[in-house]
């Protein structure tokens, strides 16, 4: 299996399969207050079961090219992911997201992990619009998508119902020009990823 280092600290980037379930599913319990606020995530990855559904739905996703899902590991555990939540090829659209365990938040890896799926997309498969939607609310995530350079484009008012609660949920997005344009003013190069 392949790993992309994301930096010097220990952090890699792998394929999240469902022979994975066990350890995702640990990794969702160890966060699951702290990535539930915000994501459905926790809701859907509740027991081995669940969380074995849930990987195997994106490799299903990965086999009709619709989808994808990467998981961060930081020192050998697997501490949250990314994942093309959707993704249309011919249409050239995609939309980016991520989770983490608290334990893992504040040290960049998010976005690093995003770089990375983004510069996939663009790169090889010829993604020109990479969306990011987020809970208004959720200012790490809002973050993320600020430093992936992306615009935020608008707020869909209370468009999420999420734990009795409805949020806004803002609308970022980064077209392929942008993205190029910013790799080159910063040196980057595509990184491969299957």
């Amino acid at each position: 299996m392949f790993s992309i280092p994301l930096g010097d600290d220990g952090a890699e980037l792998r394929p999240l399969e469902p022979w994975q379930a066990e350890e995702f599913l640990a990794n969702i319990d160890r966060g699951r207050e702290f990535i539930g606020r915000y994501v459905g995530l926790a809701d859907a990855v509740t027991d081995l079961a669940s969380s074995r559904a849930y990987l195997q739905r994106y490799a299903d996703k990965a086999a009709a090219d619709t989808g994808r899902i990467y998981g961060t590991w930081l020192d050998g555990t697997l501490v949250g992911g990314v994942l093309f939540r959707t993704m249309d090829v011919p249409m050239g659209t995609a939309e980016a997201g991520c989770w983490l365990e608290p334990s893992a938040a504040g040290r960049g890896l998010a976005t690093r992990a995003a770089r990375v799926i983004i510069d996939w997309a663009i790169g090889e498969r010829g993604v020109h619009r990479v969306e990011w939607v987020v809970a208004a609310g959720n200012l790490a995530s809002v973050a993320v998508a600020r430093r992936l350079g992306m615009t935020r484009e608008g707020v869909l008012r209370e468009s999420f119902p999420h734990g009795g609660e409805r949020y806004d949920m803002e609308l970022w997005s980064v077209l392929a020009p942008e993205w190029r344009s910013a790799a080159r003013q910063h040196g980057n190069g595509h990184r491969r990823v299957p």
